[in-house]
């Protein structure tokens, strides 16, 4: 691992014991899990799939995805994300897997899949394009990109980085839609955005910021 994906991985290691804290993260709230079950069942429908959930976390959307009768894979760089998704899934009685390693470049060998999605990843990438060309690879013909994005209203030039030199990755504190899109679009054959800011639920509570969906087939 080179120096800067290792301060990563250690930045969200250190995160990773309160990282349930989110609204978002770790949807204690019913309403939070019903909003996300809902928009998951739009986005996925019909199954059960094979899943890869790239940068997996501690497991919520893994969890639910499970919940939902898919096959679930989830990869994330940092080790404590990793045991606690496999914790919450054991807890929950619902079968997954779970592997340490770049979310960029899955360590799946040949495998293939239905999905890969992803949420709020592409702006802790170092190649955040690099890592949209391969996961369309790891997709079977027709199979679906769900990226779960935005560009956050505490993000800019004022804001500390989160790891030393993070302000200089290429999608800092976020992505806008038109530039996502723009950078999926000639990867994929169908694309479609769907706007998340307004559905409270899915947050914990009202945001001002952009966040929304990238629904891509390939």
């Amino acid at each position: 691992m080179d120096t800067q994906l290792h301060a990563i991985a250690e930045y969200w290691n250190d995160a990773a014991p309160a990282f349930d804290r989110e609204p978002d993260h770790g949807m204690a709230a019913a309403s939070t899990r019903r909003a996300w079950e809902r928009r998951l069942a739009g986005w996925l429908p019909g199954g059960p799939l094979d899943v890869l959930d790239a940068g997996c976390g501690t497991g919520s959307v893994s969890l639910l995805l499970a919940a939902a009768g898919h096959r679930v894979t989830g990869v994330d760089l940092a080790a404590g994300m990793v045991e606690r998704a496999r914790t919450k899934l054991a807890g929950a009685g619902r079968p997954a897997r779970f592997l340490a390693g770049d979310a960029a470049r899955p360590p799946v060998g040949a495998e293939r899949f239905d999905a890969v999605l992803c949420r709020h990843l592409l702006w802790t990438l170092p190649d955040p394009e690099a890592a949209l060309r391969h996961w369309v690879t790891l997709l079977r013909p027709g199979g679906r990109l769900v990226l779960i994005e935005g560009r956050w209203r505490e993000a800019g030039a004022e804001s500390e980085p989160y790891t030393p030199g993070a302000g200089a990755l290429p999608w800092a504190g976020g992505v806008r839609a038109d530039e996502l899109a723009d950078a999926v679009g000639p990867l994929v054959s169908e694309l479609q955005l769907e706007p998340l800011s307004a559905d409270a639920e899915l947050w914990g509570g009202p945001v001002t910021d952009e966040r929304y969906a990238v629904l891509a087939t390939v």
